[in-house]
Formats: structure tokens, sequence, C-alpha cells
């Protein structure tokens, strides 16, 4: 790992602390709506400021049956051919639940720091964000073969339970490189994301805020049935995370083996060829991944770990 001159405060890139996550505490105030969102900022778009009594402008989606049709948007609905509804969200406590992907791909980085270090510094900062909007906070963390829930929760207890969970599961599985490498004798690879979207299914009461944060290599169906059905009563967003050197951008040339814990080969990083046909195979994966996320009407986001977070955050527009 190098250039620590950009890693936040208390950070090395590759295990987690608290104190390294607590700093987002204090980050948090800067993303408060209605002075800035920051799904407004990291999409581009703007949520409308209040509507009505208590209500807040929240998406747009596909028209369902029992939709309020005075809620049709019509500017969207001539756009697409098919209708689709204005939804709002009330002015109320609710449940945001974060999935937290701790599966061996995740714990990569070929310049700055881990991929799975970058996601907890948004997890803490979605936590905090979260709390200040008097939200509750929850959790499924997904190691590829167990999963942990945490229960929405509100007030700092929330944000506290789920980074404490989330820096030891961290820390043990880099303590414990076995683990990754070697997974009870059962089952040789990590488990795809269905029994994590089916975990969220259960703990996600109607209405919550789910937020995906994974490398979505282990989604096998980017349309997933189950990611449908998530959909259908909350509101989903994912955020990508990636490492240049998947998408084969790296000043090293020269053969190197790289695994992804199910089979290794050697890559020629000299070969223009070779980086051109892994960025091909990257950009198909996350197009998969995008119009997936259009056609469910889900937010994406991409983040990547060769650059701070809030670097990142303030350089999007």
């Amino acid at each position: 790992m190098k250039n620590h001159s950009s890693l936040p405060p208390h950070s090395n890139g590759v295990t987690l602390s608290l104190d390294e996550l607590l700093y987002y505490k204090q980050q948090s105030i800067h993303w408060l709506p209605p002075a800035k969102s920051l799904w407004a900022q990291i999409s581009g778009q703007h949520q409308s400021k209040k509507l009505g009594r208590g209500m807040d402008f929240a998406e747009v989606r596909q028209y369902q049956a029992g939709d309020d049709i005075r809620s049709i948007d019509w500017r969207v609905t001539a756009r697409t051919g098919k209708a689709h509804t204005k939804l709002f969200t009330e002015e109320c406590e609710k449940p945001v639940v974060l999935y937290i992907d701790l599966s061996p791909s995740m714990f990569f980085g070929s310049t700055l720091q881990l991929k799975s270090v970058q996601m907890a510094h948004m997890a803490s900062l979605l936590s905090w964000l979260c709390i200040a909007n008097n939200d509750r906070i929850g959790a499924v963390i997904d190691t590829g073969h167990k999963l942990i829930d945490i229960k929405p929760t509100s007030r700092d207890r929330g944000p506290l339970t789920l980074l404490q969970q989330l820096i030891q599961i961290h820390n043990d599985t880099l303590n414990q490189p076995n683990q990754a490498k070697s997974p009870p004798a059962s089952d040789t690879s990590p488990s795809s994301m269905d029994s994590g979207l089916q975990a969220l299914h259960r703990l996600c009461p109607k209405g919550s805020e789910i937020i995906l944060m994974s490398d979505f290599v282990r989604l096998e169906d980017p349309n997933s049935p189950l990611l449908k059905r998530l959909r259908q009563h909350n509101l989903v967003r994912m955020i990508h995370f990636s490492d240049p050197l998947e998408y084969g951008q790296t000043a090293f040339r020269g053969l190197e083996r790289v695994t992804n814990q199910q089979k290794s080969m050697w890559i020629d990083f000299s070969s223009r060829s070779s980086r051109k046909s892994i960025e091909n195979k990257y950009n198909q994966h996350l197009n998969g991944l995008k119009q997936s996320c259009q056609s469910l009407g889900i937010s994406f986001t991409s983040i990547s770990s060769n650059k701070s977070l809030l670097q990142q955050l303030s350089g999007h527009h």
C-alpha cells in the first residue's frame, strides 16, 4: 500500500479501528439535507424541497396497481411511454439497513487501501448521517459463509453497535487469511449474494431504505427476483466498490499471478491487449449492474479504493 498521505486520519488502509470510523461522525454534518444531500451529490440529481404536510419527494418509479393517479409523473411517463408515479416519504423515523459485503473479493487493494476499508468508511458516514436524520440504522454483514444481522436501532447506539461488529469481523477475517482461502469443507467457495438478499427481506420492515455495498462479484443474476422483491416495498440503493487493478489500470508492467479464490492464473500486465481484456470484462460486469439498476429504479454509485472517500464524494457533481 502506498500513498498514505491521502488516507483519512487513523487509517492504515488495511485494518479497521474505531477512531478511524468515528472520524466520519463529524463529517456527516456536511451532507445533511436540505443544504446538501449526499445522494443528490453523488448521483447528480436534486431532491426537491418538502412538499405538502410533512412529505419529502423520494423518487419516481413505474406505476403499480393501487398507486394514487394524482401522483403520476406525466413528464417521465411521456418520455418513457410507460406510466410512472412520484413517491413521497413521510417525515418520520425510518429504518435504514446496510448490506455490507465482507467476502474474500472485498479484501483487495492495489494502491491506497482495501475495498473493504473504503466500504467501512462509507458505512460509517451513512450510519452517522442516518442518525442525524433521526432514522434507525441496521445492517446485514455477509462474509460469504456467514450472515450477521444487526437490527435497526436509533441514536448513537445504532452506529456504534454496527461499527464495532464491522471492525471485529473485518479484522478477524484479516487475521485468519486461511479462513478466506479454506472455508468449511462442505463449501469451497463463498455463497452467492442470494442468502444476503433473503436476510434483508426478513430483517427490513416495508418502507425501509436498503443500501447494498459490495463489488457484486457474487451477484449471480443482476436481474435477481430477490432484488425485484426488495425493491417493491423499499427504497434500494447500490454502491459498487472497485479497485483500479480490476479494470486493468496499473503502472506495473510484468507477469503477476492473480486469484479469485476459485482459480488462479498468470496475467501479463506489460501486454496492452491483456489490460484491455481485463477492462472489457470489468465493463461488461459494470454495465450489467447499471442496466439492472436502471430497470428496477435503483440508484447506482461507483466508489474506487484508490482515493479517500471524502475526496471522491466532493469530486462528484
